[in-house]
């Protein structure tokens, strides 16, 4: 597979992401129980969006010095395009999580250390699943078609089903987890498992923060199935690859906390995502046609975004005015 990163840039983005997980556990309190006051999930989600855009111009740099200005420019805006992809596609992953917490009544202060482990466990998982995906993609080229299709067919899906709720509560997962677990009905601090005794011995039982955990973690698996076969269609570099996603998703506990009372704000979102994956679908499709120049992508899918979330705003600001849907519905009343 061909890559620009050598053994010491993957070294290099290894320590980077290390520092930064060590800054939040340790110094931040990442992993202590307390609620994440909006104002720190702001500084976080600035300081995380920083941190990447620094990479990126660190990797330009590099590479201008290295392999020339055309190189430099190509990759860091595969770099770029593939975070703001992941980035977007997060925002689905941050509203499940949302409604997760909600089902089963988890406090803000209990949610931060669930979250932590998310991540932690997306990361792994994703890394797997790239130099799966890139091995696949060099060895059969033709898959790219078939991840091009299953990306148009989700962005139909995510469009088609936009405002239902799914049934959490006939949860798979959780259904498995009842059956070969013993499960609380109530929380105990921020611990996931607890020992009761029974008829003179100590059993574990699962507390609903792991139910939670367990949901969060499979809920990335399945988001990474969509949000990696998407950029693929930008570079099949490994290192552009995995630091673009990574990179995302390190910054999504914070916009987790961010958005979390905001996000009634934003209906139309999910009809924005949808069309990103359908417009990443087709590009996919057509890598043999024609090859859609990665700034026209990164236009694109910008102007996707940031469309879905103007009209959000205006929906939102129209429903709260008199005369407005908010005020019709409460005459109707």
């Amino acid at each position: 597979m061909e890559t620009i990163g050598t053994w010491w840039m993957w070294a290099g983005f290894a320590a980077v992401v290390f520092v930064m997980l060590a800054i939040d556990l340790l110094l931040v309190g990442g992993g202590k129980q307390h609620r994440v006051s909006f104002r720190e999930a702001a500084t976080w989600s600035c300081i995380w969006v920083a941190v990447s855009l620094l990479f990126a111009g660190a990797l330009w740099w590099y590479l201008d010095g290295s392999a020339g200005r055309e190189v430099a420019n190509e990759k860091t805006l595969e770099y770029v395009t593939g975070y703001l992809i992941e980035k977007s596609l997060a925002v689905d992953n941050v509203f499940v999580w949302l409604l997760l917490f909600s089902f089963f009544s988890i406090p803000l202060e209990l949610q931060k250390r669930v979250l932590l482990f998310g991540v932690l466990g997306a990361i792994v998982m994703r890394t797997i699943m790239i130099f799966a995906g890139v091995w696949l993609i060099a060895k059969f080229h033709w898959i790219l078609y078939l991840f091009g299709a299953f990306l148009v067919i989700t962005g139909i899906k995510m469009w088609w089903f936009a405002d239902e709720q799914p049934d959490l509560a006939q949860n798979p997962v959780i259904a498995w987890i009842r059956r070969h677990m013993k499960v609380t009905h109530e929380l105990d601090g921020e611990r996931f498992f607890v020992m009761r005794q029974e008829a003179g011995r100590w059993v574990r039982y699962a507390t609903p923060l792991f139910l939670v955990l367990a949901l969060v973690e499979f809920s990335d698996l399945i988001f990474a199935v969509d949000s990696i076969p998407a950029i693929f269609a930008i570079t099949t570099d490994p290192f552009i690859v995995l630091t673009s996603n990574v990179f995302a998703i390190l910054g999504l506990r914070a916009m987790y906390f961010l958005l979390a009372d905001m996000a009634d704000r934003f209906s139309l979102l999910k009809y924005g995502l949808a069309l990103v994956l359908m417009f990443i679908g087709v590009k996919m499709l057509l890598i043999d046609v024609f090859k859609i120049p990665v700034l026209i992508s990164l236009l694109v899918v910008a102007a996707i975004i940031s469309t879905s979330i103007v009209l959000s705003l205006r929906k939102e600001a129209h429903a709260g005015k008199p005369g407005g849907d908010a005020a019709r519905s409460g005459e109707a009343g």
